[in-house]
């Protein structure tokens, strides 16, 4: 089994770059959230008062955005030797629960309002020109933060977009019911406001349920699995693939997989093998951040875990029991070396002998060999060979 783990050499410049684009957004987010609230309230608009407390939730997820990018993308030690990717998951978990939450409230509330049957005055020009900067601004910092995360393959930056380009459909909304209410249908901005807390718990509940999903490890899509196997299967030596596995850690990625190659490979060229299926996929897939792989030397999918098997014995029993068996084989007595290949629950046994009597040739002298091995169950083929061996 062979571990390869990824260390992306520009992490400190991705985390600048998350850094930065967050407390733009942050920024934005202020200022905002001071337009929407004051005029809110000076108009006596719910929708709107509502989408400036939507504002400023954003201050608070920009915040803990900034503390999980950076402890979230600091380089494995010993206590996680997988990253410290899960801290944005976490991260996002509670950017979910917190949009919930502020949706609930939202909503609660116009919805109280709405019931309540209160008058609602005309906003004025004033408000509508807010929540039409406030939409722009905020689609914008929607663009620009889903590009970085994008660029530094961040899930939690990629949420935080998300959550201001909810906050520019919200206002969206809110920009309707303030036309409305101008014109004397006063409820549409309550209704508006209603519909504001309701796209809110989406975003939120679709971020929970995507960190949750992480939390209990769930596999890639299947397509990415599917190129995956094609791409290591394409490498030369390569018999079949199996056993592929796929699991996110935050913005990166863990595979494990099963690599088939020719039974009688020496063991440093499966291993080279090994290593340049690894090449390939990290080639495809940049947010690959560890690859192990286990060599074999015969498809094993369909069969049970090796460990829970009685096993085979070892070199060191093997040569024990060939000894009593074969202390009476030329052959034998003859070796220069001894070559062991596990294969289809036996052993195939190779014997270099460095020369034989001069009766004897190399056939009989596996026939002799195989005559004195009928008490041993687990002995496969048997081949006698002359010359230095492969030790």
């Amino acid at each position: 089994m062979n571990t390869h783990t990824h260390r992306p050499p520009d992490r400190g410049a991705q985390t600048r770059e998350a850094h930065r684009v967050t407390l733009i957004g942050a920024v934005v987010d202020l200022a905002v959230g001071l337009l929407k609230l004051v005029t809110g309230m000076l108009v006596g608009s719910a929708a709107l008062i509502a989408d400036g407390i939507h504002s400023f939730s954003d201050l608070v997820t920009d915040a803990f955005v900034l503390a999980a990018t950076h402890f979230g993308r600091q380089a494995p030690d010993s206590d996680h030797p997988y990253g410290h990717g899960r801290i944005e998951t976490l991260a996002t978990l509670w950017l979910g629960s917190v949009l919930i939450f502020v949706a609930g409230g939202i909503a609660w509330a116009s919805l109280t309002r709405l019931m309540a049957g209160e008058p609602i005055p005309a906003p004025g020009g004033w408000a509508i020109a807010v929540a039409v900067g406030s939409l722009l601004a905020k689609e914008w910092i929607y663009r620009y933060t889903l590009a970085v995360a994008k660029r530094v393959r961040s899930r939690l930056l990629e949420a935080n977009a998300w959550h201001s380009r909810s906050d520019a459909l919200s206002t969206g909304v809110v920009l309707i019911g303030l036309v409305a209410a101008q014109f004397g249908a006063g409820w549409v901005d309550a209704v508006a406001a209603i519909i504001v807390g309701v796209m809110v718990g989406q975003v939120g509940w679709r971020l929970l349920w995507e960190s949750g999903r992480e939390l209990i490890d769930t596999a890639l899509p299947e397509s990415d699995q599917g190129k995956m196997k094609v791409i290591a299967e394409a490498v030369p030596g390569v018999d079949s693939v199996h056993d592929l596995r796929t699991r996110s850690v935050g913005s990166h990625v863990v595979l494990d997989l099963h690599i088939v190659v020719p039974p009688r490979l020496t063991v440093s060229e499966a291993h080279e093998i090994g290593n340049a299926v690894s090449r390939k996929l990290r080639n495809a897939y940049p947010e690959l951040a560890d690859v192990t792989f286990h060599i074999d030397p015969e498809d094993d999918s369909e069969q049970i875990e090796h460990s829970l098997r009685p096993g085979l014995p070892l070199r060191q029993d093997v040569e024990g029991m060939l000894e009593t068996a074969w202390q009476g084989c030329s052959a034998w007595q003859n070796r220069v070396a001894l070559d062991l290949h596990y294969l289809a629950e036996q052993i195939d046994v190779s014997v270099y002998v460095h020369e034989l009597p001069p009766q004897q040739s190399l056939e009989d002298a596996a026939r002799e060999l195989r005559g004195a091995s009928r008490g041993l169950a687990w002995v496969g083929r048997l081949r006698v060979w002359q010359g230095p061996g492969k030790g």
